[in-house]
Formats: C-alpha cells, structure tokens, sequence
C-alpha cells in the first residue's frame, strides 16, 4: 500500500516497506506498507493546505454530493471491503460489514449536514442593525486512527472535516493501512478534488511528525490514553484545537430484577464481541449479589458456546487479536488476575486448536472474585477479559461503575423504571445505556468520553459532535443605520 498524496499513490521517500501479516494466520501476508518519512508528511500537508483554499469555497450541498457518491460507492463495495478489514483486522465478516456500514451511515449522514450547517440570528439591542453567526472551516486537519475500527473511524473524522470544508492528512494504524487505503480509493473514485484527502502510513513516530505541521491546524485522535495525552499536550502547545478518544473501562450493572437472559446476552456481545477489542467493550459486570449464581451459570454456559476461529468463516463468533503483542498482553493480564487474587471461571490460555495454531487467537476469558480496586477492574485490557463484580446493592452498584478513571459507555440492567432513571443521571460516562450493553453507538448523536477517556468535543453528529469540532462561529455584526452606534454607550 502506498502513501496517498495530493491525488496519487506515490512510494515514500525512505523506499522502506513492511509487511502486514493475517491475525488469523501469521503466515500470510495481507499486504505490504510503504513507511513514510518526515518528507513524505511534509508533502501531504502541503497538499491539503493548497487544496483548502478551493475546498473551502466550494458550497457546502456540493461538498455533500460527493459525501454521498462516496456513500454509494462504499455500499456497492461493502462485501470487498469488509473481506480486507477481516483479513488485515481479524474481526469476524459480520461485524467487517458493520464496520463499512458506519462510514456508509456517516457519508449519508454528513451530505445532509451540507444543507445544515446553521448559523443563527439573534435581535440586537440597537435599531438597524442585526447579528448572525456563521460557520467557517479550520483549515488542514491532522486524523490519527486505531486499527480495531479501520474504515468508520477515519470516515466518523474525515467526513465531518470535509463537510465543513477542511481538508485532511489520515495517519491510520500500521496494523490496518489496506484497510483505511481501500476507504480513502472511495472518497477519491467519488470525485474529491486532489488534495483534499491524503494519507501517509507508518507509526507513531509519524503522527507525531505529522501534528507538529504549522500547517496542521486542528487534530483528531483516537487510540491510548498515554499517546493522547501526548497529542493533548503538543496540541496545547501550539494552541490548535483537539480531539482526543482514549480509553474505557466500561461496566454492565446487572440488578436483581433484570431479565437475566437479556443481561446475559448483552454481557456476551458486550464482553467478547470484536474479541473485547472495542474502546466501549463491557469488561466488568457488576452483579447484585442475591443473582450472582445464577447469572455466572448462565453467562460461563453461552461463553463456552462461542466459536473461534478465522472471521471468514461466517459460523466464527471470536476471531484473532490483532497482533501477538496484543496477545501477549492480553496473557499478562490473566497473570496480574491471578496474582491479585481473581478466580479464573473460564478460559485464560491462548487458542491453538481446529488450525488457529499460526494465528493470535485467545480464548474468552472470565474472571470472579474480582474486587474493584484490582488493576484487572481498572485497567483498560483491550482483549476477550471480563471481571465478574459482586455488589450489594444499586447504590454500591453505582459507586463500583464510576470508581475508574474512564467514563465512555456504562450499562444496567433493570425492570424498575425508577432506578433506570436515577442511573441515566448518576453513572458517570457520556453513554448510558439501558437493558442494552455498552456497545451500539449510532453516527447521529454524539460519541466520546469523560475523565481521562476523552475531554471537550465529542465524535460523530448531535449537537455537541463533531460538526462543532470541526468548524468555527464567526459573529457578524450588520449596522445600516447610516450613523455611528455605541453599543451598550448608546442603548
């Protein structure tokens, strides 16, 4: 895969390459990725500041238009691209596709935002004379994406940039490049002028080349906590906005009065679905104590039942980790379980049987005995680890759920209408989610965390998402009284 520059695919300047393995099978080579260097991002940049000069005065229902071409484009190619991001990611085809239907709701989603980028009027306090706001772009945009959502997640920052008439320079994944070059071909076979969209591959090294462009007005990241702080803090810096999504350690409350045949089902989708490597992944289930038994009997049964294997196969419920490093850690994680004092119920080994012996494949795991304060309770895992907590009562329910230093997504699950409002006003994270688990965001509100998972502006689309981000108010004042007015001298 090539680096994309000002409307081509071009070799980068170092002539270096690296291989990217299939997580289901070590052996085979996915694809081969151009590594760029400090003068490949310089280019790239340069590009998209060139292009945002035209870009940006082009009228937003046009800029749309080709939002939505793209939108085509991607559903038409849904099943191609799904396969890349299953052979390159690991995840299984179902939610491959689920993937590339993200960036087919946020392309739809941002054309409409085309013909919606409001401004408002307000009366002034003077005679003959008016006040509106309107919107205006930033400027060239720098978008650091993770490899476990390769396709929606450039599209929930690229598309929302260019509605508002930014141009953008993408550093995706080392692990998931293929995957983000095959969304950016769509964006271009749509019609985007030549530099308005670019991408250079590599790692981190190069994000961090890349948002020290004073070029770079604006970034947008998502991935580990440790890294955005770093990016938090050059942006600082250098005083350009951000957008940091980092961690969770998000929890599911099951009470005594919930459907526990619901809250099973969810905690195994929430848990173990993308083979727990979601930022909104449901790693702790916090369980009233007077059902515990008779939640675990049930949630161990279905974890048993899941399938591992490779995501092609469509039977497949839990495929690869992304790469062995993740897979270790992963390991290093049960280890710390033990040594804490957790009891293993279930799983805790890597996976090695029915031919996924090449491949980084872990078996879900559940832990019990799990006290919140246990770095297993606390610390974000990234794998197919759940920690099952006992609780007293929803009060202690509700004090175990917020006692991390994450709030993105936190579920309960309850009959009593009273206490599902409470908990919609009392957990504190930016998603709450009733007698569903903590995974299901929709791109038209908006996405994002509170305390060290995320600060100020949100993804996706709402009041408050990512149109906000992405462009700035700009007041107007009209005065066609013909004479000097003073304001509040004058009123």
């Amino acid at each position: 895969m090539l680096n994309f520059i000002d409307g081509e695919w071009v070799e980068s300047e170092s002539g270096r390459w690296v291989e990217r393995e299939n997580p289901a099978d070590s052996r085979v080579t996915v694809a081969k990725i151009t590594q760029s260097v400090k003068e490949d991002v310089e280019k790239a940049v340069a590009a998209a500041a060139r292009a945002f000069e035209k870009w940006r005065r082009i009228p937003a229902p046009r800029r749309g238009e080709i939002l939505f071409k793209a939108g085509e484009i991607l559903k038409n190619r849904r099943e191609e691209l799904a396969r890349i991001i299953t052979l390159e990611m690991g995840k299984i085809l179902l939610e491959a596709r689920g993937d590339v239907q993200e960036a087919v709701d946020m392309c739809y989603y941002m054309a409409g935002e085309g013909r919606r980028l409001y401004g408002e009027t307000t009366p002034s306090e003077l005679p003959d004379k008016d006040i509106k706001t309107i919107r205006e772009p930033i400027g060239v945009v720098a978008a650091i994406t993770p490899w476990n959502f390769p396709i929606a997640i450039p599209s929930w920052k690229i598309l929302p940039a260019l509605i508002c008439g930014n141009t953008v320079v993408l550093k995706p994944s080392s692990y998931t490049s293929y995957s983000a070059s095959a969304f950016i071909e769509c964006l271009n076979d749509a019609g985007l002028p030549a530099g308005v969209v670019n991408q250079v591959n590599g790692g981190g090294e190069i994000g961090e080349i890349l948002i020290k462009q004073s070029e770079v007005k604006a970034v947008s990241f998502t991935g580990s906590t440790k890294v955005g702080f770093e990016i938090e803090k050059t942006a600082v810096e250098r005083h350009i906005p951000f957008m940091c999504e980092m961690g969770g350690k998000n929890a599911i409350i099951v009470l005594d009065d919930a459907d526990i045949d619901l809250a099973v089902n969810g905690a195994v989708w929430g848990g173990y679905g993308t083979t727990g490597q979601r930022c909104t992944a449901a790693s702790r289930l916090i369980v009233q104590e007077s059902i515990l038994n008779k939640f675990k009997s049930k949630l161990v049964n279905e974890i048993k039942k899941l399938k591992i294997g490779s995501g092609l196969d469509e039977t497949v419920q839990i495929g690869p980790l992304v790469s062995e490093n993740q897979r270790r850690r992963v390991h290093d994680y049960t280890q710390i379980g033990l040594e804490e004092g957790a009891k293993l119920v279930t799983g805790g080994k890597y996976y090695i049987e029915g031919g996924c012996e090449h491949g980084y494949f872990y078996e879900p795991t559940l832990f019990e005995n799990v006290t919140p304060d246990m770095r297993i309770a606390q610390e974000e895992i990234f794998g197919p680890t759940v920690a099952l907590i006992q609780c007293e009562d929803f009060k202690d329910a509700l004090e175990i759920a917020n006692g991390t230093n994450y709030g993105l997504s936190l579920a309960i699950y309850t009959r009593d209408i009273n206490k599902a409002a409470i908990a919609e006003k009392e957990l504190q994270s930016t998603l709450v989610y009733i007698n569903a688990p903590t995974i299901g965001a929709e791109i038209h509100a908006p996405f994002g965390g509170i305390k060290n998972t995320g600060l100020l502006h949100k993804e996706a689309g709402g009041r408050g998402g990512a149109i906000d981000f992405y462009s700035r108010v700009k007041v107007v004042y009209r005065d066609y009284s013909g004479r000097l007015q003073r304001a509040q001298i004058d009123k």
